[in-house]
């Protein structure tokens, strides 16, 4: 594997994802409402329409899967792009990619921006400062289901390189 081409798509891949994050949640927060912990969506689920927010609901399972099918094509297409080849190199450079993502996820964008920034907050939890900032509640989220993901990722792109030759 080339490890600046690596590091270029990996750049590109979260400027990429804080666009995936930062567009939706600009035009309409409550998109990601299942990502909040749980005080936050039962304090907005006071005063808006509750939707489905379980780990299992066929809302989230179909948000989730997209993200993973969304994740494949662009980390088979970056893994070949940057040398990987066959079953282990493809797992490894998506398990690599997405533990990246993951962590920037967790520690800048969860833990800076959502914790600090007002303007990210859900209608009506504005006030919920303690809420905002709990740090154990994204770095489980990162170690699992994150975890869970980005094996999953790494199978199915491993898979798709180990057949492409």
């Amino acid at each position: 594997m080339n490890w600046t081409i690596f590091a270029i798509e990996a750049l590109a891949l979260l400027a990429l994802f804080t666009l995936m994050v930062m567009l939706p949640a600009r035009k309409n927060l409550a998109v990601g409402v299942y990502n909040y912990p749980r005080e936050i969506q039962e304090e907005y689920f006071k005063t808006h329409p509750r939707v489905e927010t379980e780990p299992l609901s066929k809302r989230v399972v179909l948000v989730k899967s997209a993200g993973i099918l969304f994740f494949v094509i662009v980390l088979a297409l970056g893994g070949w792009l940057c040398g990987a080849r066959g079953f282990w190199q493809g797992f490894g450079y998506a398990v690599l990619m997405f533990a990246l993502v993951g962590a920037y996820d967790t520690f800048f964008l969860d833990w800076v921006l959502f914790a600090r920034m007002k303007m990210f907050r859900l209608p009506g939890t504005e006030h919920m400062d303690a809420a905002y900032a709990q740090k154990w509640f994204h770095l489980k989220g990162m170690l699992f289901p994150g975890s869970l993901f980005a094996v999953i990722i790494g199978l199915l792109v491993g898979a798709v390189l180990a057949l492409v030759g």
